[in-house]
């Protein structure tokens, strides 16, 4: 694990540049120390204004590594763990896209095994078939031992975290707000219910509200986190339809359930490469445990 104070660089570093995070990520994870950045003493090879850029603050923007390093243990306090890129613990799935975030503010545990994920996305606003689907599908990932990543919203999300708990299985919820908060308010108890027993993540500092970019960059972290995504129903305009975008631009599998095919924007995503239409949860399982095993992975 990371030393506090290399999370602490980490975080001065964020909140003092003017990059997309993912940027710092990738920076920090390339010196292998925020604070060699942090101090000026790394030059990025494609990019050698890094040594100057972090380096030689004002008395305005001078650091306070030891008082971060205090906020970081108020968080755990709270039942916040902190997971930075440059953290072994760090989720493997999610180390592998470019767009990662440099760091998880974590309510429960995150666990080796997370790495057999797959995500259930869908809309708020559900048919009852299609809460149905949620459970079937569900059910027969619990069945198969894997973790179910959702994003705690309304309808589909709710119902695919529902179902793992009422099963026994274990589910991750990846929520667009800081863990201080819970939107929908809703879901505040089931929120607390998916902490015992799996994990909530966010991406945000602790305060942050809900906004109209959280959401979106919320999406890319369950993709990353995931091995697949399974969109179960999803309009034109929904955070599901997002997600599956992203999770192919990640070299994820999409599975669309084939009730989707009623929407435009679900039969363009099935003619593209790392889309499948499934009809069943038998056939979702039967997918992804290929993706969980290597050998398999090659014929799909």
């Amino acid at each position: 694990m990371a030393s506090r104070y290399e999370q602490a660089a980490l975080i001065a570093l964020l909140r003092r540049g003017d990059r997309p995070w993912h940027h710092y990520a990738q920076l920090a994870e390339a010196a292998g120390s925020a604070l060699a950045i942090l101090e000026g003493r790394y030059v990025d090879p494609d990019e050698p204004e890094t040594l100057t850029l972090f380096a030689e603050p004002t008395a305005d923007e001078s650091v306070d590594l030891d008082g971060i390093c205090r906020e970081i243990e108020q968080r755990e306090a709270e039942g916040m763990q902190l997971v930075t890129v440059l953290d072994d613990d760090y989720p493997v799935n999610l180390r592998s896209i470019h767009n990662r975030p440099p760091f998880l503010f974590v309510r429960g545990e995150l666990r080796p095994q997370d790495e057999r994920s797959i995500a259930v996305v869908g809309t708020r606003r559900p048919t009852e078939h299609g809460l149905q689907t949620a459970r079937s599908v569900t059910a027969g990932l619990v069945s198969a031992g894997f973790t179910v990543v959702s994003g705690l919203a309304e309808g589909i999300d709710g119902e695919a975290h529902r179902t793992t708990l009422e099963l026994g299985g274990r589910t991750v919820a990846v929520v667009g707000t800081g863990l201080r908060r819970t939107y929908p308010a809703s879901h505040a108890k089931l929120e607390q219910e998916i902490a015992t027993t799996g994990a909530v993540v966010s991406q945000f500092w602790p305060d942050a509200p809900p906004t109209r970019t959280s959401f979106p960059m919320r999406n890319i972290t369950m993709s990353g986190l995931a091995l697949a995504t399974v969109v179960i129903e999803a309009s034109a305009r929904s955070g599901a339809k997002m997600q599956a975008r992203f999770a192919l631009e990640h070299g994820r599998r999409v599975f669309l359930h084939s009730a989707l095919l009623e929407h435009a924007w679900a039969q363009d995503y099935a003619a593209r490469p790392g889309a499948t239409v499934v009809h069943s949860a038998d056939e979702i399982v039967e997918q992804v445990e290929r993706l969980a095993t290597p050998e398999l992975a090659l014929t799909l």
